[in-house]
This record gives C-alpha cells, sequence and structure tokens, in this order.
C-alpha cells in the first residue's frame, strides 16, 4: 500500500535526508544542504544527481534578486511543489472532510460531504466518489492519506475506531481498489502532528507537543524533530490522564479525566446534567462569558482542566512549544486567563514560561495533516515516524 508515487524511484537514506531538508527549508544552496547534512561537496553531488533526475528537486532562480555573488554561482536547489498532488482525508462520525495538496502541503482544494453510514464499503465508496472528482481537477494527483479517529496497524488497517464502529478495517486497501492510487491510513492526531512538525507550528523545532481537544483528546510528542510514535496511538489514553480527582464523571471517562472535563461531548452532558438545557458548545461558552452561573462553572472546571495538563506536559516533556488545537479550541477564547493561571500554578516559579500557542482550525486541518502522511510515506519512503 506504499509504493512510491508514479515516476520517482525509492531514495537511499541519504537522498530522502536531501529531499526533507529542501522539502521543509528550501530552496537551499547546496553549500546550506552540506553544511545542515554534514556532507561533503562531491557526496551531495553524488545524492542531488538522482533527485534532480526524477524531477523532485530543481535548481531554481536565486530567491534573493539584487544579491550579488562572488566567484562561481550556484543555483539554489528547490521542490517543483506543483509536480505532484496529494488527497487528504478526514473521516469523523458525520462528515467526510477533503483536500488537495502540493508537495508543500498547500491547500489547493477542499470539499466535505455527509457521512450516512459506517459501512465500510460505502465509506470507501464515498473516499473514492470525492477522490475522482479531485483527479479531474488535478491530473498530478499522486496518493491518499487518510486519518482516522483510532488505532491503525501498519498505516493501513484501521484497528479500532470507537467513532465509526470499527475493527480490524482494511480502509487502505478498500480504497485503493476503488481509486488505482497508493493509500496510506493513520491515526487523525498523528497526522495533524507530522503536518505541523514539517510545515507549521513545530517547523525547526526539536522539542514539540501537539494537544487536541475536541470530540476527543490528542496527544503527539515530537522529540530531536520525529514524532514519537507508540503502540498506544489512538487508544484514547486521555480518559486515563486523572487532572481533577473530584472531578465529574462522564460516560466517557474515568472521573477527573482530561476526556471527562475537556471533550465537547463532556461539557455538554455535564451541562444538561445539571440544567437540562441541550446546548451547543458554542451556546456553551458564550452563556459562560456572559456570565450565566452553571455554564460558567463547567467551563471553569475545563478551563482549569487544560491548564493543568498543559503544565504536567510542559513539567515532563519540556517542549519548546505547545500547539493546542482543534474544534474545542474556542475554550481558550472564553477562560483564557484561567487557563494561564492554572499553567503558572502548576510549575515550579524559576521555570520557562510555556510557549503556548492556539490554532484555530477546521476538519480541513486534518484533512491537510493525512495529505502530508502521504507525501511523508509515498515520495519520500518513511515507513516510520
Amino acid at each position: 500500500m506504499t509504493a512510491p508515487a508514479d515516476g520517482w524511484l525509492p531514495l537511499s537514506a541519504g537522498e530522502r535526508a536531501v529531499a526533507i531538508e529542501v522539502l521543509v527549508h528550501g530552496p537551499l544552496s547546496r553549500s546550506e544542504i552540506a553544511r545542515r547534512l554534514d556532507l561533503s561537496a562531491g557526496s551531495l553531488t553524488r545524492l542531488t544527481k538522482p533527485l534532480i533526475e526524477s524531477g523532485l528537486l530543481v535548481e531554481s532562480a536565486d530567491s534573493a534578486p539584487g544579491r550579488t555573488r562572488q566567484g562561481r554561482p550556484s543555483q539554489p536547489l528547490d521542490i517543483v511543489a506543483e509536480s505532484r498532488f496529494f488527497a487528504g482525508f478526514k473521516i469523523t462520525a458525520d462528515r467526510v472532510y477533503g483536500v488537495v495538496t502540493t508537495l508543500r502541503s498547500d491547500i489547493v482544494a477542499r470539499r466535505d460531504l455527509p457521512l450516512a453510514t459506517h459501512d465500510p464499503d460505502l465509506v470507501a465508496d464515498l473516499l473514492g466518489e470525492m477522490t475522482d472528482g479531485f483527479a479531474r481537477d488535478f491530473p498530478g494527483l499522486a496518493g491518499i492519506g487518510i486519518g482516522v479517529g483510532g488505532s491503525v496497524e501498519k498505516r493501513a488497517v484501521v484497528g479500532e475506531s470507537a467513532f465509526l464502529g470499527w475493527s480490524d478495517v482494511p480502509l487502505a486497501a478498500l480504497v485503493q481498489e476503488r481509486t488505482s492510487l497508493p493509500v496510506v491510513v493513520e491515526n487523525d492526531a498523528a497526522a495533524l502532528v507530522e503536518a505541523e512538525s514539517w510545515f507549521g507550528a513545530g517547523r525547526g523545532l526539536d522539542r514539540f507537543v501537539v494537544l487536541t481537544i475536541g470530540a476527543g483528546i490528542g496527544y503527539g510528542l515530537v522529540l530531536g524533530g520525529k514524532r514519537v510514535a507508540g503502540a498506544e496511538d489512538g487508544l484514547g489514553a486521555g480518559r486515563h490522564w486523572l487532572v481533577n480527582p473530584q472531578g465529574p464523571l462522564t460516560p466517557d471517562g474515568d472521573r477527573g479525566s482530561a476526556v471527562s472535563l475537556l471533550t465537547i461531548r463532556s461539557i455538554r452532558y455535564q451541562l444538561r446534567a445539571a440544567t437540562g438545557r441541550d446546548l451547543t458548545y458554542e451556546e456553551i461558552l458564550a452563556s459562560a462569558a456572559a456570565g450565566e452561573p452553571m455554564a460558567a462553572r463547567v467551563v471553569g472546571e475545563a478551563a482549569r482542566a487544560l491548564g493543568t495538563l498543559v503544565a504536567q506536559i510542559a513539567n515532563f516533556a519540556m517542549p519548546q512549544k505547545i500547539l493546542l488545537a482543534g474544534e474545542g479550541v474556542g475554550l481558550v477564547d472564553v477562560a483564557g486567563p484561567l487557563v494561564e493561571e492554572t499553567v503558572l500554578a502548576g510549575r515550579h516559579p524559576r521555570a520557562d514560561p510555556v510557549d503556548l500557542e492556539t490554532k484555530v482550525s477546521d476538519f480541513h486541518d486534518w484533512a491537510r495533516g493525512a495529505a502530508v502522511l502521504a507525501i511523508q510515506v509515498l515520495v519520500l519512503g518513511l515507513t516510520e515516524a
């Protein structure tokens, strides 16, 4: 399921390292690439020749017009971003979100459709239909990435997804049968971490964390510039992260866990149990901002839980930055000062301030993350995180 994209041969480890540097940080001069990778000029020439011949790299015009050079001119190397396009999909419980990206993960098309069934074959049919539509507009479509909430095995089989009620679904094979394109499947949060690490908030950082709040709790850690993968990816660890032992018990998690305090479903459940009113998440946040006592209490508990969780992550992982993303980040707009106060209370007074960045995103950003996984696996041959 992870053959190289059409027209590109499998890359050696050295070729892959060069391609990644140019893809993420380019355009770069040969001397800069050699410095970054500690390569001799001869070794770099040997590694770049097949990349240029395959069309993955190109000698670009100098990106700094007007700058004078001494000695022999050297054209920087760059990726031809529009030489191939990739489809990325994010599957939620009731909708499929799709994007097309360039090799540099720039989104050039978006589409989403309702998901009327969770039957795997019918979901694959829908993904095939959306891919066909993208392929008509982008004939250079080279591969597909799919993000799913749940655990994924060998980037091909959805081992377990509570949102979809799936177990051991060979999603990559089902979609490849319908599209004749190589397919990569991954946990959606893991895909988002890869995209942010390469092209977003974590670009260039050695230690970086992505924390997502919304339908569930997602967590991803980058160390040494690489995502740390584990067998527990997508298994819902947030239900066991206790942030307030005296906190509420909900159907979605242990008492006082991150899931029971921070997920949208749990926040709505808490307010409904206390008042009998069934409000949307946005209505709850608005009520809290307006000073409605019960909504303010529920949102305040969530804010303290988030602050505690951020402090714990900062204390143990010591990241240079924590990115907070997901459809639940509106919590920070309403209760940001309380989140910050709780973070400070959970940190040593002399500890470095936590660089907490909040990203307002939608599910198309998660789909973009899946496309980045496809680029990593199908173009660069990265079989492991």
